[in-house]
């Protein structure tokens, strides 16, 4: 396929066809100053919105586990932290053996 032959041909055509009378009177300006009105998507300020939905859900899961931690009897006599620092460490632990 001939990129250039064709866009050619397709200018050609565009030129050859009149304007209809259907399509109001300076309707390319109009869409053009409403294109021209709108400002750029702001990339930062999507990220910010959802970083900070996502920070409230994770608070909430905090308070909630908190919560629970405290509130619930425990089945295991050895504490919750402990249980968390076993498992943060079980990696380093058999990294060590070896």
């Amino acid at each position: 396929m001939n990129l250039p032959e064709l866009h050619r041909e397709l200018i050609a055509a565009a030129r050859a066809t009149p304007p209809d009378d259907r399509v109001p009177y300076a309707f390319e300006k109009r869409i053009m100053a409403q294109l021209a009105g709108r400002k750029p998507l702001d990339a930062w300020g999507l990220w910010g919105n959802a970083l900070s939905r996502a920070a409230a859900c994770c608070m909430a899961f905090m308070l909630v586990l908190s919560a629970a931690s405290y509130f619930l009897p425990a089945g295991n006599p050895v504490p919750l932290s402990q249980d968390v620092e076993q498992t943060l460490l079980a990696a380093v632990d058999s990294n060590s053996a070896d």
